[in-house]
């Protein structure tokens, strides 16, 4: 372990179900590695966290997507976001692997050092605003290929016309309502595939 806080033989960029396993395997097998995991949301989960629409759940079935050090073993295969979030929660708490996450840090570049063997990171502390640097021997990237600030949204000819609601699923909030309206749903991927079903039960009409 160097001697300098600001150094860590390792850096997981993510605390999504990705930066989690990755941080797992690290303290088990490495024990004598220092590592952190920034993570530029409040919270853990990725995807899971941040992701609110109705009827969020896994694509692929649990077992194959869960870790292999803690098998899944809720009934449902095909989890909702919540127990997703959950699953995760657990293993953070039963591996003690809170302390090693920092919330609101944020990767803003790195650059790799060939003269030092070592990458350079620019990280932004989103509590304080400042810019921090760090140095790690391993860079692990599990950010996932999503961007969480602001997903892809197209502009359509007349939407400025339409007097309804437009609502990206990522930006989703509980408080927004659908109840008795009439629905369209752009694209048919998984999202879509999810939504549709959930909201069907309380809408006038939904089309896909």
């Amino acid at each position: 372990v160097e001697e300098n806080q600001n150094h860590f033989n390792v850096v997981i960029v993510g605390a999504g179900i990705s930066g989690i396993g990755a941080g797992y395997n690290l303290q088990k097998k490495c024990p004598h590695k220092s590592f952190v995991i920034f993570e530029g949301r409040e919270n853990f989960g990725g995807t899971w966290d941040l992701f609110r629409y109705p009827g969020i759940r896994s694509d692929s079935d649990m077992h194959t997507m869960g870790f292999r050090f803690k098998p899944w073993v809720d009934k449902k295969m095909i989890a909702d976001g919540p127990s997703i979030l959950n699953y995760l929660e657990e293993t953070i708490s039963e591996n003690n692997l809170g302390n090693k996450i920092r919330y609101q840090h944020k990767v803003l570049s790195s650059s790799w050092s060939s003269s030092n063997s070592r990458w350079n990171l620019e990280v932004n502390n989103e509590k304080t605003g400042n810019s921090e640097s760090f140095t790690c021997n391993f860079l692990m990237l599990c950010g996932g290929y999503y961007n969480y600030d602001e997903g892809y949204t197209p502009h359509f000819d007349g939407q400025e016309q339409f007097n309804g609601q437009i609502v990206h699923p990522q930006k989703w909030t509980e408080d927004i309502d659908y109840k008795n309206k009439k629905v369209v749903v752009i694209g048919s991927g998984a999202t879509a595939v999810t939504m549709v079903p959930a909201m069907a039960k309380e809408v006038e009409h939904i089309t896909m």
